[in-house]
């Protein structure tokens, strides 16, 4: 129904007072329901992290570290049995041997310091390198000391005075190994073979010899030996071509002798029973001391 339908002059109808009342709460109403849900909403709750506890295995407990020793170690040690006694005994051998070590030792502690005491003369020929002429002076020495049994320790000291002199000749023999040749040299600078041998005595006992090996050879007051199987550390022993001596050396044992064999060479070691220095012995002779 429209206001047109409405007869003139009576007026629309209008709600009654009591009916406006009961409207407004229910406007209200619809208005509030849409903010129902946000108005009801919690307040958020304040977020605390949340401690973490570890398990009872996973602590870590520092503390003083504890050794504790087997039940072995630290029970009373048993009585000594056989069988023990006999685990024993073979440290009684590396003892033993023990000496035969230190005197190898002292051997080759020998054989460097003459090594180093030699080097600055052997420096004096330039005909051979240094490291060369080393070489060579250390395979005098290793022949040497492999002909003497260090096993059977220090002899005792020989009651007698001859074979002591034999030593000192020895000894001082042994240390012009590596001393370079010269012709005619007669001192430590350079020898040649007789100047070598002269040099030796004269220094270790005073003795003079002649100072050529040919009048070497004929010394009267020398005992005169042809076998070279009666030969003795310390004797002279002479080579040369049909009978006819040109060379001389100083026996060291062993078949071995100690000479200073040529131009270009040093002094040391050779056999005399074999090689070139074999077929030319032609006889020694044992001086005097």
């Amino acid at each position: 129904m429209t206001s047109d339908d409405l007869r003139q002059g009576q007026p629309a109808a209008t709600p009654a007072p009591g009916s406006r009342r009961v409207l407004r709460p229910l406007l209200s109403l619809l208005l509030v329901l849409p903010a129902a849900p946000l108005l009801a909403a919690p307040e958020p709750a304040q977020v605390v992290p949340e401690a973490v506890a570890l398990p009872a295995s996973s602590q870590v407990e520092v503390s003083a570290p504890v050794l504790e020793l087997p039940a072995q170690a630290t029970a009373a040690p048993a009585a000594t049995t056989p069988t023990a006694t006999a685990a024993t005994k073979p440290a009684a051998a590396p003892a033993a041997a023990a000496p035969a070590s230190s005197l190898r030792q002292k051997a080759d502690a020998a054989a460097s310091a003459t090594l180093a005491a030699l080097l600055p003369h052997l420096a004096g020929n330039d005909n051979i390198p240094l490291l060369d002429r080393s070489a060579m002076f250390a395979g005098d020495v290793s022949r040497l000391l492999a002909a003497y049994d260090l096993t059977q320790g220090v002899p005792a000291q020989s009651a007698n005075p001859a074979e002591g002199r034999v030593q000192q000749v020895l000894r001082a023999a042994m240390g012009l190994i590596g001393t370079p040749y010269r012709w005619g040299g007669t001192s430590a600078e350079g020898f040649d073979c007789s100047g070598l041998v002269g040099y030796v005595f004269r220094s270790a006992l005073g003795i003079e010899l002649p100072r050529v090996s040919r009048e070497m050879a004929t010394k009267a007051d020398a005992e005169l030996i042809r076998d070279r199987k009666l030969l003795n550390p310390g004797d002279l022993v002479f080579f040369g071509l049909r009978g006819r001596v040109n060379h001389v050396g100083i026996y060291v044992g062993d078949g071995q002798f100690l000479h200073a064999p040529s131009r270009g060479k040093d002094v040391r070691v050779d056999r005399m029973d074999t090689g070139y220095w074999g077929n030319r012995f032609v006889q020694a002779r044992r001086v005097d001391l």
